[in-house]
């Protein structure tokens, strides 16, 4: 089996468990809501100035805002045109209005700023698990919604930690 056969079969396979998913009302509206709070890293700059109450609080949201318009220009910009990769074919109906994105769908920029905001919002948390089941859900979403193969989401949570540990390092949270 080649490379390209393996991705192909695991995102097929992945497919396989998301349709058993599809079509549920309440599956189908927390992964398409999950999918638009994602949009434009909305839902992880909201909670990052959300918790910035003190010095410290407002010191770490400007370090993930800025982590995250780091990472969308990089991963939106270069990357994806690097891969130019075609997303699912859209011939599905939507039970949600969903926007449509013009840009490659590899790597999933939704999966690379969740996963830069889980790492750097749990950071200064002693309970970090709500951050991550966040991020595992706007990231899975995009594989619910069609918008992305399960690759892309893969790829894209993994190009989220290497920005993310890269800050972590250039901009550490004292």
């Amino acid at each position: 089996m080649t490379p390209e056969e393996a991705i192909e079969a695991f995102d097929e396979a992945v497919e396989q468990v998301f349709d058993r998913l599809r079509g549920n009302p309440v599956a189908d509206r927390v992964f398409y809501t999950a999918s638009e709070l994602g949009n434009f890293s909305i839902l992880w700059h909201a909670l990052a100035w959300a918790g910035a109450t003190s010095k410290r609080g407002r010191r770490n949201a400007l370090r993930v805002s800025v982590t995250l318009a780091a990472e969308s220009a990089l991963v939106n910009g270069p990357i994806k045109s690097a891969f130019n990769r075609s997303r699912p074919l859209a011939e599905h109906e939507h039970p949600h209005r969903l926007r449509q994105p013009l840009t490659s769908s590899f790597p999933s920029g939704h999966a690379s700023a969740a996963v830069v905001a889980a790492v750097l919002l749990s950071e200064p948390r002693r309970r970090r698990w709500p951050l991550w089941a966040a991020a595992s859900v706007v990231a899975a979403s995009r594989v619910h919604v069609r918008i992305h193969h399960a690759s892309d989401v893969v790829v894209g949570a993994v190009v989220g930690a290497v920005i993310a540990r890269l800050f972590k390092k250039i901009w550490p949270l004292r």
